[in-house]
């Protein structure tokens, strides 16, 4: 699913026209964005997941194309952890 078929799902499921549907999915977007920009930025939705930042530390690599090492950066990386709803939802694993 892509992000016009996301909004034609939303817009079909909540009875409201595209344009609003559009406009929630990217205030959503926007929101989550400028969380995880913040210092300690965390967003938990309970049952869906929860959205962060993880720094990655810099490290050795190998360029594929040389085989020679090369220096890859540090950096922060956002990271998405399922809930226990969603991650039962997707295993097949019915709630009691």
């Amino acid at each position: 699913m892509n992000k016009s078929e996301l909004i034609d799902a939303i817009a079909k499921d909540a009875g409201i026209t595209k344009v609003a549907a559009k406009a929630a999915l990217e205030s959503f977007i926007g929101n989550v964005t400028s969380t995880l920009k913040k210092k300690d930025g965390k967003v938990s939705l309970v049952g869906f997941g929860t959205f962060s930042v993880a720094e990655r530390a810099a490290r050795q690599g190998i360029n594929p194309a040389t085989k020679k090492p090369i220096k890859i950066a540090a950096k922060k990386v956002a990271k998405f952890k399922a809930g226990a709803d969603l991650s039962n939802a997707v295993s097949g694993v019915k709630k009691k």
